[in-house]
């Protein structure tokens, strides 16, 4: 038990430096006679490093009694968009490069072992930002995935 405990205490605690989503709403896919109902949820977070950027998640969730008490796994299904909501200035950091493939939002999608992710690059050249999401697990990943991109413009 003790090595269970610590092991989720880590997977909180790398999480930390992650958006935090606001959950828009939620459409049912599937009719559950006991418990909650397979649904599609819609998520919004902030990039925590760049005010003027939010993206709007929407990704499967596993639901019955499973998914009630917390130990069903979601499937790698996500899908992700993103938009300029004000203006961007770019850290030094994130111009350069340095921060390509940076983690900007990570969810537990099962009990221990899956996460659903979404990271940032930088296009320099097109001057755009572009968001990775994806699903791993410690073992073996999902080769699901989907972009999207946020021209940096001026704002008025």
């Amino acid at each position: 038990m003790t090595g269970y405990f610590v092991l989720t205490i880590a997977l909180l605690l790398s999480a930390a430096g992650s958006a935090v989503a606001e959950q828009i709403g939620s459409v049912s896919t599937k009719f559950k006679l006991v418990g909650a109902n397979d649904k599609i949820v819609i998520e919004a977070f902030d990039d925590p490093e760049i005010p003027g950027a939010t993206c709007y998640l929407s990704r499967a969730k596993t639901g019955g009694v499973s998914g009630a008490v917390g130990v069903a796994e979601d499937t790698s299904d996500a899908s992700i968009a993103c938009r300029q909501i004000g203006p961007i200035t770019l850290p030094e950091k994130v111009k350069n490069g340095q921060e390509d493939g940076k983690e900007v939002f990570k969810k537990s999608t099962s009990l221990l072992f899956k996460t659903l992710q979404v990271v940032r690059f930088y296009d320099a050249k097109r001057n755009v930002l572009v968001y990775l999401t994806y699903s791993d697990r410690i073992i073996e990943g999902s080769p699901k995935n989907s972009i999207s991109i946020i021209p940096i413009t001026p704002w008025h």
